[in-house]
């Protein structure tokens, strides 16, 4: 049996780390509310661009243009979206495994990192990382979406990336956080292919100037505006998980303490009746 002291001191330990937890809890409480505020507030027009990008190209018929075409060759592109600090449950994990476990192959697949935990988690995996945004995370603007986008369109056109996919976590509430996967290109309708059968009939699609020259406008700033919102959806996220994830580990942290403390009040009470049961004896042993 553990003696007081050294109960004393574990439940000192604890009570510090209740402290910091407490702090933490609240500092991801604040950011939170601001991240939320921002994810809430982008996530409409971000969500009308997914639908009218997809709108537009059902509506287009049998379109061919370079960004709804598969490359022949090239390496499968990741844009994997994490964070820069632990402690926050499972958030990065998630990610992480959501890559590993999908359809990509170490060799055939490279990461461009957007948070050093998940950048990290991935190279431990076997994967190659090509880019290293972690900063981005810490205060992403609209400005690195764009920066992103036209690094990878440019290895698209090239031919050196065959298809880029969007890993990031969906921000449903405080508590339900969802790790997704899109692909960004090449763009596909296998969604509305599957809805085609009862679907009424459309009007085609009619580009001014030519199709080619809209889809090299609209389609970048398309790709642009996913990026962005799983930036928004993701910081969010990742605050509402660290505060999930500290305010467990203060309930858990008050569970030991009253544990420790009756352990405490248990052994100081042992001791009290051994004291007594020493003077009584020797009491007797006078008498």
């Amino acid at each position: 049996m553990a003696s007081m002291r050294d109960i004393k001191r574990r439940k000192e330990s604890i009570q510090s780390t209740e402290q910091i937890t407490k702090a933490m809890k609240l500092v991801s409480t604040v950011k939170l509310q601001k991240s939320r505020t921002k994810a809430e507030t982008t996530k409409p027009y971000f969500d009308m661009m997914y639908q009218t990008i997809r709108a537009m190209l059902e509506k287009s018929g049998g379109i061919r243009h370079p960004y709804l075409t598969p490359g022949a060759s090239g390496k499968k592109v990741v844009i994997a979206i994490s964070s820069n600090r632990g402690l926050a449950g499972g958030y990065n994990s998630n990610i992480v495994r959501l890559v590993a476990g999908g359809d990509f192959k170490p060799e055939d697949t490279v990461i461009y990192a957007v948070g050093r935990k998940g950048k990290d988690g991935l190279l431990r995996k076997g994967f190659e990382i090509r880019k290293d945004y972690s900063d981005v995370i810490n205060a992403p603007l609209y400005h690195d979406a764009v920066e992103i986008t036209t690094e990878l369109l440019d290895s698209f056109q090239k031919g050196e990336v065959s298809e880029i996919y969007l890993a990031y976590t969906s921000f449903k509430n405080t508590v339900t956080h969802i790790p997704k996967l899109i692909k960004l290109l090449p763009v596909t309708l296998e969604e509305q292919e599957e809805k085609k059968e009862n679907a009424a009939p459309v009007a085609p699609m009619n580009y001014e100037p030519n199709e080619e020259e809209a889809l090299n406008a609209i389609i970048p700033k398309y790709i642009s505006s996913m990026i962005y919102g799983a930036f928004m959806e993701s910081v969010a996220s990742e605050n509402g998980a660290r505060m999930n994830a500290m305010d467990n580990a203060t309930s858990n942290a008050e569970e030991m303490i009253e544990d420790l403390s009756l352990q405490y009040n248990r052994a100081r009470q042992g001791s009290i009746t051994q004291e007594l049961t020493e003077i009584i004896a020797g009491a007797n042993a006078i008498g």
